[in-house]
């Protein structure tokens, strides 16, 4: 009698649920540079074609990701209960966000649609992972890394464009629960990384992650009270002190096999750009549109970099392959 051998799983069912932060950093490039273009007084005519990039780069892995789940569901039910992968379904709804504020400036009655739906959608992540966090079988200290800010991230996203939207009440909310939470995270991922093992390799770029928090806090705290008050300084200087804290460490991070942990990188880089340039509108003093012009060029060339890196990747079968 003839054994039964499982049919071989496609490229399809290991499609990382990570992937989905590249749109998240073509879509802070793409702010950034509505950002820069709005300081300076510019319209290059550059924002529907980022903005078309990004959507499309999205709706493809969208697509992708639903055919996996219809034709894969143990992969994807593998992904939600791995204590490092579960934490990045929240790029999807995060993505949305941040298409929404991109979009906000080009077509505010279109972006409305887009952030209810990225709120909604991350508000039921949000309460999925930290349910998670609470009743885990599993989980242990070396499972927490920066990826786990991610839910908070995507939080404090909601009112940069839910205030100008009219969502007072509903953005103070969200903002709450991010900046609660992301206190209670980094003093758990400072406790892993000082007292316990190193993070894997593979993960090191990660630690740009820790920029977001602050840098994204900043522009959204900005949009709540729009005052250049204490708090809102607080959160910038510290936000920039880590980017300063990880550009120290550039030659640790040059010499990392690619991979799509790269992608970290981008949107904290993105963040605090942004966040740069508010400080400059609220200040007028030189220094920040140096900082912000500087970053903004960084973050330009490191897309370029990731977007080809990962088509080079993607072409050689390097990525979406088990065990990936």
């Amino acid at each position: 009698m003839m054994e039964h051998t499982p049919a071989p799983h496609g490229r399809l069912a290991f499609l990382p649920i990570s992937f989905f932060s590249v749109v998240m950093g073509l879509s802070g490039l793409t702010i950034a540079w509505e950002k820069a273009q709005h300081v300076f007084h510019r319209d290059l005519g550059i924002n529907i074609g980022m903005l078309a990039v990004t959507v499309s780069v999205f709706a493809l892995l969208f697509l992708l990701y639903v055919s996996k789940a219809w034709r894969y569901p143990q992969s994807v039910a593998q992904e939600l209960a791995h204590p490092v992968k579960l934490s990045f379904f929240p790029t999807i709804s995060i993505s949305l966000l941040l298409i929404a504020t991109a979009l906000y400036g080009v077509n505010a009655e279109l972006a409305l649609p887009v952030w209810v739906a990225g709120t909604l959608l991350h508000l039921v992540f949000t309460l999925y992972v930290i349910n998670k966090w609470m009743h885990h079988e599993h989980f242990q200290i070396q499972h927490i890394n920066p990826a786990w800010f991610i839910p908070a991230v995507g939080n404090v996203l909601v009112p940069v464009i839910g205030v100008p939207l009219g969502f007072v009440d509903v953005s103070w909310f969200f903002f709450s629960i991010g900046m609660f939470f992301w206190l209670i995270l980094m003093t758990l991922v400072f406790n892993r990384m000082m007292f316990h093992q190193a993070i894997d390799a593979f993960l090191l770029p990660s630690l740009f992650i820790l920029i977001a928090p602050p840098a994204v806090g900043f522009i959204a705290y900005m949009r709540l009270e729009s005052e250049l008050d204490a708090f809102a300084r607080v959160l910038y200087f510290f936000g920039l002190f880590l980017t300063l804290l990880l550009f120290s460490q550039f030659g640790r991070f040059v010499k990392l096999k690619f991979g799509l942990p790269w992608w970290a990188y981008s949107f904290p880089l993105a963040a605090i750009t942004i966040a740069s340039f508010i400080m400059y509108e609220q200040s007028q003093a030189a220094a920040y549109l140096w900082i912000a012009s500087g970053l903004l060029a960084v973050l330009t060339v490191l897309v370029a970099l990731l977007v080809t890196l990962t088509l080079r990747a993607v072409l050689r079968h390097d990525i979406c392959k088990p065990g990936h």
